[in-house]
């Protein structure tokens, strides 16, 4: 057994044909990243959610709101994912998995064996199974060694936190976690390192791959598989414009709510909304998208169409 296996890694993220990390973690562009802070929860969902891929976000409370109290943006986190999976600790099993570490060269407790892996833009994403009592993940120092490590990064820790009040002055950090309590994190075995982890309940679950692009927004966090960042970032944009198209076309009354909800839109709708594109300043940063596929669904029709868009 080997945590933070480099074969392992690339065995279970094989739809990933692009750069990787030498621990074999799929390594999105920043510029998709960079992306990605302009755009919404929902934008980038749908894409993910039509591919089939339903169990990609959580609900979770964020040590700093999204939002300041004049409406403009706080922080949000986006990075690329390095998860770790703990279980309760027995005996046996705590020994032999600190002498797999130190084979491994690593020192320190089971939590900074992970934050000392951490490299720039990366979220911590980390299965603690909800123990929140003797379940705190981060507090200052370790918040301080995240932000060191990881300059805009941040963690999703679903167990708990401590010291929120040294955490909260961490300069652009930001953490999402289930819950806050004085005691120091104890009781705990590492499981797993950069592989598949689970945050969430039987009735509310997400599923976390190493290399996944974390967006953690005031509603929670969403996990993108990295091989399909580069579709979510394009859709993302292509929902953004539809949206100030269509608000601009029902206010003047030119097309319907069912309409604009449609999820394929007419050829008619589609050359109004290339015109918009094309003379909106507003909308000059869509001038570049493709819309051969609309056009091909409007024309052919969409056998996954539904009356009203996702």
């Amino acid at each position: 057994m080997q945590f933070n296996n480099r074969e392992d890694i690339i065995a279970i993220t094989p739809l990933w044909k692009g750069e990787r990390f030498p621990d074999g973690r799929p390594k999105v562009a920043d510029k998709y990243l960079d992306a990605l802070y302009n755009m919404t929860l929902e934008e980038l969902w749908k894409p993910i959610f039509v591919a089939g891929y339903e169990h990609q976000f959580i609900a979770m409370n964020p040590l700093h709101p999204e939002f300041k109290e004049d409406g403009s943006v706080n922080r949000k986190l986006v990075g690329r994912a390095l998860t770790a999976a703990y279980v309760p600790t027995r005996p046996d099993y705590y020994e032999a998995s600190c002498n797999i570490a130190a084979a491994q060269g690593w020192s320190g407790t089971p939590n900074q064996w992970v934050v000392d892996k951490l490299t720039d833009r990366d979220v911590l994403v980390v299965d603690m199974y909800d123990k929140i009592y003797k379940g705190t993940f981060l507090g200052g120092n370790l918040t301080t060694a995240i932000k060191t490590k990881t300059n805009t990064g941040g963690a999703v820790i679903w167990g708990g936190i401590r010291d929120v009040e040294q955490m909260k002055k961490v300069p652009d950090v930001q953490v999402y976690y289930r819950g806050i309590d004085p005691t120091p994190i104890r009781e705990f075995a590492m499981l797993s390192m950069n592989a598949p982890v689970r945050l969430g309940t039987d009735r509310d679950t997400a599923i976390c791959l190493p290399g996944d692009i974390v967006y953690g927004c005031s509603g929670g966090v969403l996990f993108i598989p990295p091989h399909l960042v580069a579709d979510v970032v394009e859709g993302g944009a292509k929902t953004q414009v539809k949206d100030m198209f269509g608000f601009e076309m029902i206010s003047q009354n030119k097309f319907t709510t069912a309409q604009i909800d449609k999820n394929t839109w007419s050829e008619e709708m589609l050359d109004l909304l290339m015109e918009y594109i094309r003379t909106e300043p507003a909308a000059e940063a869509f001038r570049d998208l493709d819309w051969s596929k609309e056009y091909d669904a409007a024309r052919n029709g969409d056998p996954n169409d539904t009356q009203s868009a996702l």
